[in-house]
């Protein structure tokens, strides 16, 4: 059973995509109708750069779901369909594209907004995100309950393998990772990002967000979508929104999701746009699955020869 998986931010480069643009019509098609629906061209920015402006957040998100559903949609063309779908953070947003629970034009629009308010949420500076390795996801709440000292810090993704990237208050996330240490993390590392992303800072984003999300023409989603907040699959429209407006303040539970896409009888997880990150993720969370990716058009035959 096929599982496609979509990645978050994090995943953007220039350039990405460009090849299968280049190789395919209905790549190339999927990017003119990103740049219709924003009124401007975003392609040539993820094809061009500058880097700088693709990782302002409220162009990587669109620009990250652009280049997934230019994926998805070839490989949909190839006959080679999931069983179920799941994304990271912003890939949830792939995989309801993918699903058919909202449009792709609606997506993109909705994705650029959530950068903004997101990034809009917290002043730059004041926010902080950074991975602690080894160290179990308790152990992580923990210590951040430890080190909070009434400001915001708490686990943001839980992504298996012994990595919890924990975000909040910049001192905060100091303080945290200072008490990961003590508590046998192996490393902290601090991500080079522009806002706290899932974490209680968030909330001003999510309130913003949630109208948008409730005022889109939706359906139910025709393949489940494993959602980031609670691990199980959606399969109504109403419960997919629910999940994403959730989503933006409660952590991503990458490893639950990935173990409840292996008990529902998932064996092969097809990582669908930029980047590898999700399958390094999965090969520490299901070492039995087959893994395979497709960001570029040489990326294709092996996952052509999965159809069953």
């Amino acid at each position: 059973m096929i599982a496609f998986v979509f990645p978050g931010q994090g995943a953007q480069k220039v350039g990405m995509g460009k090849a299968l643009a280049d190789a395919f019509p209905i790549c190339r098609e999927t990017f003119e109708e990103a740049d219709a629906a924003l009124g401007e061209p975003l392609s040539r920015l993820i094809f061009e750069g500058p880097d700088d402006q693709l990782t302002l957040t409220e162009h990587t998100q669109p620009a990250i779901l652009a280049v997934s559903v230019a994926a998805y949609r070839l490989l949909a063309s190839k006959g080679v369909t999931p069983a179920f779908v799941a994304g990271h953070s912003l890939g949830e947003y792939s995989a309801h594209v993918a699903a058919g629970t909202f449009s792709f034009a609606d997506a993109v629009r909705t994705v650029r907004n959530r950068g903004r308010y997101m990034q809009e949420a917290v002043p730059v500076g004041t926010g902080a995100m950074a991975a602690i390795l080894g160290l179990d996801a308790d152990a992580v709440a923990a210590a951040c309950a430890e080190a909070a000292h009434g400001e915001v810090v708490s686990p943001a993704n839980m992504n298996g393998g012994g990595q919890v990237v924990i975000a909040g208050a910049t001192a905060a996330v100091e303080r945290a990772g200072a008490a990961c240490k003590a508590r046998g993390a192996k490393r902290v590392i601090p991500l080079p990002v522009s806002a706290p992303f899932h974490c209680a800072l968030m909330k001003p984003a999510e309130l913003r967000l949630a109208p948008e999300l409730q005022a889109l023409t939706t359906h139910d989603p025709r393949v489940p979508v494993v959602a980031n907040v609670d691990a199980a699959p959606k399969r109504t429209a109403r419960a997919s929104i629910d999940a994403l407006v959730a989503q933006v303040s409660l952590p991503v539970r990458w490893e639950d999701v990935v173990r409840r896409l292996a008990s529902e009888g998932v064996t092969t997880y097809v990582e669908v746009g930029p980047g590898t990150a999700l399958s390094g993720m999965v090969r520490r969370i299901h070492k039995e699955g087959t893994l395979a990716n497709v960001g570029i058009p040489e990326d294709l035959a092996a996952v052509e020869a999965l159809r069953v």
